[in-house]
């Protein structure tokens, strides 16, 4: 078995997928944390499901899928945003109403595509094993953009992920990072989507993070850690499902939740 892994290195596609799944990791570990702690878990899950009415845009004019689910996702956020900060009491009819036009959108989009055959399981469930240079590059890329903002506007997050009434008083545009923080949420779910499906993305941005939390002490480290745990199910759930020939993106999931059972049996011995 071992050495059949090993092999399996050798080719590309493999390689790929575990440079994916490393990069996606530690994004979902960063921005998983950012969206625990403000408690966005259920506008991040609007806006997977948004995000596949940009994969339908993309697919109808002939873009880059992670292009055109990106800029909606975008959009979705910034919309959900808008609504959180202004009209807080009409949030869920909101995340609702745009959640199921989103995918509206995008499953009449790629009806309309003309000589277009779409296996809809592979962004329901992911296809990781599929993934490209270009998107590789674009993982890539995003990541540096994560960590840097992050990195730069640590001290700001920190105050509004905590404590936002406070960070106000100190002159921090609490409008301005929750915005920031939801955009880099779609951005992060957009590329999460090619790794697990936006079926399960929100358990990959909520799994890992939930342990993390647990054994940190500070937002800083629970992002490191969330990435480390993130990328040690990702490989996990590969190799699973690559030697018993299953779905990668699910496979990932339960090794996570398998993972998350073990977790809580131990802390609760403990």
């Amino acid at each position: 078995m071992l050495e059949a892994i090993i092999d399996a290195l050798n080719y590309e596609f493999i390689q790929n997928a575990l440079i994916a799944g490393l990069l996606v990791s530690f994004a979902s570990g960063i921005i998983g944390s950012l969206i625990v702690v403000n408690r966005m878990v259920f506008l991040a899950g609007g806006i997977a499901h948004t995000s596949y009415g940009g994969i339908g845009l993309a697919i109808y004019f002939g873009l880059p899928i992670f292009l055109g689910a990106s800029l909606f996702a975008c959009a979705a956020a910034l919309l959900m945003a808008f609504v959180t900060l202004n009209q807080r009491d009409k949030i869920d009819v909101f995340i609702g109403l745009i959640w199921s036009i989103g995918m509206a959108i995008g499953i009449i989009l790629v009806d309309l595509t003309p000589g277009y055959n779409v296996d809809l399981m592979s962004y329901l469930f992911g296809s990781i094993l599929a993934v490209s240079a270009q998107d590789i590059d674009y993982m890539a890329l995003l990541l540096v953009l994560i960590s840097s903002l992050v990195f730069v506007f640590y001290r700001q997050i920190l105050a509004v992920s905590y404590d936002s009434e406070y960070a106000n008083l100190r002159g921090v545009n609490v409008k301005f990072f929750y915005t920031l923080i939801l955009v880099l949420s779609a951005l992060t779910i957009v590329i999460a989507i090619k790794v697990v499906g936006l079926i399960l993305v929100i358990a990959l941005l909520t799994i890992p993070i939930y342990i993390a939390e647990k054994l940190s002490n500070s937002l800083g480290m629970m992002m490191i850690l969330s990435g480390i745990l993130s990328t040690f199910f990702t490989i996990l759930g590969l190799v699973i499902s690559y030697i018993y020939d299953l779905t990668s993106g699910a496979t990932i999931i339960m090794v996570s939740a398998f993972g998350l059972i073990i977790f809580l049996l131990f802390d609760k011995k403990r």
